[in-house]
């Protein structure tokens, strides 16, 4: 796959033609970070490792809201599902696909994580300035794409194991959509390369966009081959129909390099 990620599938073969980026819905986890951002607390009570944080139960209504949306997709036009090993992705995915009445399997590939946040885990940004100034330090000089915390990856690394999961879906899809349940990271960063997207750009996009909880981005690329095109991005339109609330739950605001 060429470095753009736009290339068609192995041996010259057509690959994916389009596809549907979900985050997952609202997770506990979610609600104790905005909670200590709030607060101006140093550490996110949150109640499990990263990988087994559980939806809210709101989380739990826009997965099932979710759901109903994809009930409208006819049998024929159906797409692979591939999620994170993540509890709350899980969740999510096995949430939807049930309420839609799909006799589908959901593939977990732990290329689909979030970002490992190493020493910075558990800590809001308030904590990372009082406990680890030289941290804090170094992420903003590099920026978000750039940094790497000890023990943990930066957006460039997760960038990587996104183009090797690309791959492996234009070679067992081919011709095929694919929906993938995941996070907001990851999601930020398919768009990077599959719009080819600079580092400024995609900050730009990261400065000003919070992915919503549940929200459906969608790529296209008919015939499986050429470049793609973002059809729609961060959409929760079913949730808002249905009155489901829509959860914004942000990250750190200093994305770009000083």
């Amino acid at each position: 796959m060429k470095e753009d990620g736009q290339a068609p599938g192995m041996h010259g073969m057509p690959g994916i033609t389009e596809l549907l980026l979900v985050r997952h819905g609202e997770s506990q986890g979610n609600v104790a970070a905005t909670l200590a951002r709030q607060a101006g607390a140093h550490v996110i009570d949150v109640p499990a490792r990263d990988a087994d944080v559980e939806l809210s139960e709101t989380g739990r209504e826009q997965a099932l809201a979710l759901g109903r949306l994809l009930a409208g997709i006819p049998a024929g036009d159906r797409p692979a599902v591939w999620s994170s090993p993540y509890l709350r992705a899980r969740q999510t995915a096995e949430l939807a696909v049930s309420t839609a009445g799909w006799q589908a399997e959901i593939s977990v590939d732990e290329r689909l994580r979030d970002r490992e946040l190493g020493i910075l885990d558990m800590l809001t940004s308030i904590g990372v300035d009082a406990r680890l100034p030289e941290e804090a330090q170094r992420r903003l000089w590099l920026g978000k794409f750039y940094y790497r915390p000890p023990g943990g990856e930066s957006w460039a690394d997760v960038v990587l194991r996104l183009r090797f999961l690309l791959a492996d879906l234009d070679r067992l899809h081919p011709g095929q959509r694919v929906m993938l349940v995941c996070h907001d990271a990851p999601i930020l960063l398919f768009r990077y390369i599959l719009e080819r997207l600079s580092e400024r750009e995609l900050l730009d996009i990261a400065a000003a966009s919070t992915i919503l909880n549940a929200s459906v981005s969608r790529f296209i690329r008919p015939g499986g081959t050429g470049p793609w095109t973002l059809e729609s991005f961060n959409m929760a339109e079913h949730l808002v129909s249905e009155g489901v609330p829509v959860t914004e739950h942000a990250g750190e605001a200093n994305v770009h390099p000083r």
